[in-house]
């Protein structure tokens, strides 16, 4: 009678194991997200115009930037509120950002989703670190989400969401 309790015993703790690695490969399996563009030349303009973009914004240009905004500029910022006047918004980055903001885009971050008889929205991750803090000073990663007008081939940004 006393093999019966060591039977038990074994017999759970082989069936745990094999759950386990049933537990295990079904874990593996999981889907993993990849974007694909739909439309790979799009896609291409789209992160080239976010890099003209941020260029600028890096390096103070705010010609070049405001060139880029679109007249009817609707910049939505999770801490900031909403901005509409693009005069505002280019003498914002003026007085808050230049020479104290670097733009850092999250490498493969970058999804561009193309919008009919408009141009397209990318969202994507990046980063801002504070130029004023010692090296090495974290930044964490946040979102956004750009809209891009394409006006007979002249891309300008109709709409920014940025979340932190």
């Amino acid at each position: 009678m006393k093999q019966f309790p060591i039977f038990s015993i074994l017999f759970t703790t082989l069936l745990l194991i094999a759950f386990s690695g049933t537990a295990q490969q079904n874990k593996s399996k999981q889907a993993v997200y990849q974007y694909t563009p739909d439309d790979v030349a799009l896609y291409k303009t789209i992160v080239a115009m976010d890099y003209t973009f941020f260029q600028a914004y890096n390096s103070c240009d705010l010609e070049k930037q405001a060139a880029i905004y679109n007249d009817k500029i609707e910049f939505y910022h999770d801490q900031g509120g909403l901005i509409t006047s693009k005069q505002d918004l280019i003498e914002g980055t003026r007085k808050n950002i230049c020479g104290k903001v670097t733009r850092k885009l999250i490498a493969g971050s970058i999804e561009v989703y193309p919008i009919k008889d408009f141009g397209a929205i990318e969202i994507g991750l990046h980063q801002f670190h504070n130029n004023t803090e010692k090296a090495g000073t974290p930044s964490h990663a946040s979102k956004f989400i750009i809209f891009w007008k394409n006006d007979n081939n002249v891309w300008t940004i109709t709409k920014v969401v940025s979340l932190h």
